[in-house]
């Protein structure tokens, strides 16, 4: 990160520096010659030889008095052969150094115009000329005497290049910690940058990853660790089976109890399976238009096979559609697994009753059962994977604990809520989808 900030200042500063250089280049190259000054004189030298012609020798010098005392300089008039008009002074040399011409408005390099830079003016007949010697230097700027004058401006434009490589620097140290967090493990490290231009893309592009990356890791471990819990018990009771198989003179029996945990170990798997893909890779999830209606009506007609074996039957309650976004599949499933367990539990003869309601914001589908409920205090944990009301939903009424979590969480990445409650008789479990606006 030092080096995009050093980087950035010395790019502002080279960019400073070119931009001084160019203006101070483009002013000496472009200034205009000082011509107001050229017409002072001129002025001068008009009037000073009308005095002249008009009053004499003696009005002159008066004229001549007040330019040297308005102007602090020394002016002289001169005739053709070089003569000081009033003094008979050979002004010659004066003259000579005068015949350099008159330079730009900034100088680089040299003195300034002072008593060695004389400046003159011919009149208008030729007769005379006006020499003109400054006492002190002139006030055409010089660029280094001037350069005091700039350096507030300096002094500014490095503090905003300063504050704008502050700006730019920051976020992305913030940034490059969270990432190195996250790398180290804290899956819930979020970048918290709310800009709106390139680094907040960026920022907004890693939490979408660091969120992506939680969800499949998380699920891995889940996977893993529900695995290694639940697979141990049927796994020793297999091993168990196989060694009474070998010394049992009943090997149909063993052999029965060997694919009976066999089936109940691919049965756990496929759900285990089934749980995850629920928590899946985000990318992959279908995000669709539906008539909840219609999926409903699938698994229910689905289940009607099961509930006959059962001697149970499935009532349904709703009317026309209810248009809610999501993946089908998903939801199918999830809904399934409710409505088998349901099945499961509910007394032969009575019926499992499947409906759906329109709310606020909201559809609603309720699955009752006429089965022997719940304990108060463990309706919240039915949806846990692996939770069993030992009592009455054992292992050998056919459930492992996984139909409801499964549910649970395709519900849950559909932006809804599930939930339960004793009707006595029974068992009700609702579940809350958003509509589709």
């Amino acid at each position: 990160m030092k080096g995009i900030f050093r980087s950035i200042l010395l790019w502002f500063f080279a960019l400073l520096l070119f931009s001084f250089v160019a203006f101070i280049a483009t002013t000496w190259m472009f200034s205009p010659r000082p011509n107001i000054f050229q017409n002072v004189r001129k002025l001068q030298v008009e009037d000073a030889v009308m005095v002249l012609d008009l009053g004499g020798k003696a009005q002159l010098q008066t004229y001549m008095t007040r330019l040297d005392s308005l102007f602090s300089a020394d002016h002289y008039l001169i005739d053709g052969e070089g003569r000081d008009v009033l003094t008979g002074e050979d002004r010659k040399a004066l003259w000579q150094r005068s015949a350099e011409p008159w330079p730009r408005g900034f100088t680089l390099s040299g003195p300034p115009r002072g008593p060695d830079h004389p400046m003159r003016e011919a009149s208008a007949d030729g007769r005379y000329t006006m020499l003109l010697v400054l006492r002190q230097p002139d006030f055409r700027p010089s660029v280094w005497s001037n350069l005091p004058n700039y350096l507030w401006i300096v002094l500014v434009i490095v503090l905003l290049c300063y504050a704008l490589a502050v700006t730019l620097a920051r976020p992305l140290r913030e940034l490059r910690e969270s990432m190195v967090s996250f790398g180290a493990g804290d899956l819930d490290v979020r970048s918290s940058l709310k800009r709106k231009d390139e680094i907040g893309d960026l920022a907004t592009a890693f939490n979408d990853m660091a969120g992506r990356l939680k969800t499949l890791l998380t699920a891995e471990r889940r996977l893993l660790q529900d695995i290694s819990h639940e697979l141990r018990s049927p796994l020793n009771r297999l091993g168990f089976a196989v060694e009474l198989a070998r010394s049992s003179q009943d090997r149909n029996s063993a052999l029965d109890r060997i694919k009976h945990e066999s089936n109940r170990l691919t049965s756990l798997v496929g759900e285990l399976i089934q749980m995850t893909r629920a928590e899946g890779d985000p990318a992959e999830r279908i995000n669709e238009p539906m008539d909840l209606a219609t999926v409903v009506e699938q698994v229910a007609a689905e289940a009607e096979i099961e509930a006959e074996v059962r001697q149970v039957r499935i009532v349904r309650h709703w009317e026309g559609h209810f248009r809610v976004s999501g993946d089908a599949g998903l939801l199918s499933r999830a809904l399934e697994n409710v409505v088998r367990n349901a099945i499961r539990y509910t007394a032969a003869g009575t019926a499992v009753e499947i409906g759906i309601e329109a709310q606020p914001g909201a559809a609603v589908i309720s699955v009752r059962d006429q089965g022997p409920g719940v304990p108060e205090e463990m309706l919240e944990s039915i949806f846990k994977p692996f939770f069993r009301v030992e009592s009455d939903r054992g292992r050998d009424s056919g459930g492992i604990g996984l139909g409801l979590a499964i549910a649970q969480r395709a519900i849950v990445l559909h932006q809804g809520e599930i939930s339960a409650r004793n009707e006595r008789p029974g068992l009700r479990v609702e579940i809350r989808l958003p509509l589709q606006g």
